[in-house]
């Protein structure tokens, strides 16, 4: 059997990553990055999107071909243009309803109106289109493919690198740090073998999941799931291999060597992985659906970082033996090293002594460097970036944003939709074009060419002098209207008048949609998500740390180190951000993403040294205790937080604000944690407080 046991675990493994393997290139099947899916149901933004196929007769997405000429369009310009508009519908994707040409008021600039089937094909289409339009664009005439329809492709694009860069990127860098920490060349590829057979389970598993509508996926959840399975698995092995080259050293047999390590190696991961599970599945209580499909997608990939770290690692290992470690291989029998005294030697047992000297300095200055850090947090600007800045590589659509509010309203393409009583509407248009910001409005019209009537605040009017008005749309009794803002639809002045335009109508009858109308609630939600996990993620993790500990000193002031460390991290993000990277600003679900991953990893390092630390101190009293635990774990945790950062700084290959915020600010809080919180504030602050850390229980009056 202990030759059977390990050998079926490994197959099993096997053949849940060659089933799942396949499911990397197919998740797009599954996902979506449309802004409105992330919000949640009782949104206003959200009902209206609902609304809309019933009034447009479909829920195609909206795509601006804007075409330029400085100095004015010539009649062959415009002859050219319509006749480009006209084919367009025969490419696949393109709904018939396209508008002819819009000249601009300058006469330097027309707009055509394109609808796009949504779905998997948006990218292929808005590709097909723009070939189509750079080859009808007469000579001199500078085109472009913008609007809704065009971020969105280039978005789908900006995300096309996770399948393979971004995996590939973050495989690199773990294998070359697992390569300089152990010195051997078959370890890492057992560990990253570990990793990768867990992130095949758990692509297998989400992809079902969200096939049947039971999570909700998107690209930047698919990142964040690929970077911390990896992230996760390897810490956990990191910390089973420890144990088992500990226990090579006592037991001869391999078998025994391994139910050696699994006893030591089982209770500090099953701990941390419960207390980043518990972590995470508090995202189900937000409001944002982007933030609730984090939760149970990432809890998914860390239950099978877990069980491939304590099943798939350990019968790997158990069968390789000592020769895992070649060259530097375990002697069975051969002395520990020396943990503390004056005869202990290396980097941790040095930095032991040094902490025994002058704890109470240690964990005074350091916890004065981080106060210090923090008051960058004085600078975050987190209340939302606009759409054109979520892509940092170069996107057709922004540049083409940028051109259409120099010859139209910035909001042309983009409208508000307001959505009210059929009764009611010369009042709806009054009120919106009565208001600061707003350009134009019309209503939603089946009877229409071009779908839409113009309104005023006398009611529908003519598209023609003399001709009748025509009937807008009315479904249940309601109409929409479409609000042209005067400024870009991603813009802090569009969501400015987007708020006057709720305070105007004041009336729970009328609800308010649109691409600005969905950043407003996209910002509100995840505003209201902060506020509400940050204390909800710190009280779950307070109270396994307890259990875990057997004490409450010790947990909250764990619990009070993290906190302190996050803000740090996030405070020298923020001056990073600004004056380094220019960015424009961070979306206000950058700071909960960076909590709930620095406080829910950074715990791991908490539990992987304070379980040892309780096991130490059982046998040689609190403060030899810390000071063992921290030469025993010193390494284990160093190079985990070191292989930490490197995976999520791979999340910065991505062209996306979001994710090369959260690449740094994780990347930079885990090292910070690794190396200054975890390998001298907490020890000396331990040390400091001797057996009083560990009240009430026995262990503080022993």
């Amino acid at each position: 059997m202990r030759a059977v046991v390990p050998a079926l675990l490994i197959v099993v493994w096997i053949g849940i990553a060659g089933v799942g393997g396949p499911y990397f290139g197919r998740v797009a099947e599954v996902s979506s990055n449309d802004q409105t899916s992330y919000l949640p149901a009782s949104a206003d933004a959200t009902q209206v999107q609902q609304l809309l196929p019933a009034f447009a007769g479909s829920n195609r997405i909206p795509a601006i071909v804007l075409f330029v000429r400085d100095g004015g369009l010539t009649g062959d310009d415009l002859a050219a243009i319509a006749a480009a508009a006209g084919d367009f519908p025969a490419i696949d994707g393109v709904g018939s309803d396209v508008s002819p040409p819009v000249p601009s008021e300058d006469g330097e600039a027309a707009e055509v109106f394109v609808p796009l089937d949504p779905g998997d094909t948006l990218t292929d289409t808005v590709e097909e289109l723009r070939a189509s339009v750079a080859d009808a664009a007469p000579a001199g005439v500078t085109a472009y493919v913008t609007g809704p329809g065009g971020f969105t492709a280039d978005l789908v694009d900006a995300f096309s690198g996770i399948d393979g860069i971004l995996l590939l990127v973050a495989l690199v860098a773990v294998f070359v740090i697992l390569i300089v920490v152990y010195r051997s060349p078959l370890l890492p590829l057992i560990v990253l073998a570990s990793a990768m057979f867990a992130l095949c389970a758990s692509i297998l598993t989400v992809w079902w999941l969200a096939k049947a509508g039971a999570v909700q996926l998107n690209g930047q959840v698919q990142g964040i799931l690929f970077i911390l399975v990896i992230g996760a698995a390897t810490d956990y092995a990191l910390l089973y291999v420890s144990r088992y080259r500990e226990a090579l050293r006592d037991h001869e047999h391999h078998w025994d060597a391994t139910v050696a390590a699994l006893r030591g190696a089982r209770a500090p991961i099953l701990a941390s992985a419960g207390t980043v599970i518990a972590g995470l599945l508090c995202l189900l209580f937000s409001d944002l659906n982007s933030n609730k499909a984090l939760g149970p997608v990432a809890s998914i990939g860390i239950v099978f970082a877990l069980l491939a770290s304590l099943t798939f690692l350990p019968a790997v290992m158990m069968l390789a033996g000592r020769v895992a470690f070649w060259p530097v291989r375990p002697r069975f029998g051969s002395a520990h090293p020396v943990l503390t005294g004056a005869n202990a030697t290396g980097l941790w047992p040095r930095l032991g002594r040094a902490v025994a000297r002058r704890p109470r300095t240690i964990w005074v200055t350091c916890t004065l460097v981080l106060l210090a850090a923090s008051a960058g947090l004085l600078q975050l600007k987190a209340d939302g970036v606009p759409q054109s800045d979520l892509i940092l590589s170069s996107s057709e659509a922004r540049a083409g944003q940028d051109a259409l509010g120099r010859h139209f309203p910035g909001g042309s393409g983009s409208p508000a939709l307001v959505v009210g009583p059929a009764s009611d509407l010369a009042d709806m248009a009054a009120t919106a074009l009565g208001t600061d910001g707003v350009s134009s409005a019309s209503v939603l019209s089946e009877g229409s060419p071009s779908g839409t009537l113009p309104v005023t605040a006398d009611g529908v009017q003519p598209i023609r002098p003399g001709a009748p008005a025509g009937e807008p749309t009315v479904v249940d009794g309601r109409v929409m209207l479409q609000v042209t803002l005067a400024d870009a639809a991603d813009s802090a002045a569009a969501e400015h008048t987007v708020g006057e335009l709720r305070a105007a109508y004041g009336d729970s009858s009328v609800l308010l949609g649109g691409v600005t109308a969905t950043a407003v609630d996209s910002n509100a939600a995840s505003i209201h998500d902060r506020t509400l996990i940050i204390p909800l993620v710190l009280v779950v993790i307070l109270l396994i740390l307890m259990l875990l500990l057997r004490a409450v000193v010790a947990p909250v002031l764990l619990v009070l180190s993290v906190v302190v460390s996050f803000a740090a991290s996030l405070g020298v993000s923020a001056l990073v951000f600004d004056h380094l990277f220019h960015f424009a600003g961070a979306d206000p679900a950058v700071p909960l993403y960076g909590f709930v991953f620095l406080v829910a990893l950074g715990i791991d390092y908490n539990i992987f040294l304070m379980t040892r630390v309780r096991e130490e101190s059982l046998q040689h009293g609190t403060r030899t205790g810390v000071l063992r635990g921290l030469a025993v774990t010193g390494s284990v945790i160093t190079s985990a937080g070191v292989v930490l950062a490197a995976t999520f700084a791979a999340l910065g290959v991505i062209p996306i604000l979001f994710l090369a915020q959260i690449a740094f600010i994780v990347a930079f809080g885990v090292l910070l944690d690794a190396l200054l919180v975890r390998s001298l504030l907490v020890p000396a602050l331990c040390y400091d407080l001797g057996r009083a850390v560990w009240w009430p229980s026995r262990l503080a009056h022993r």
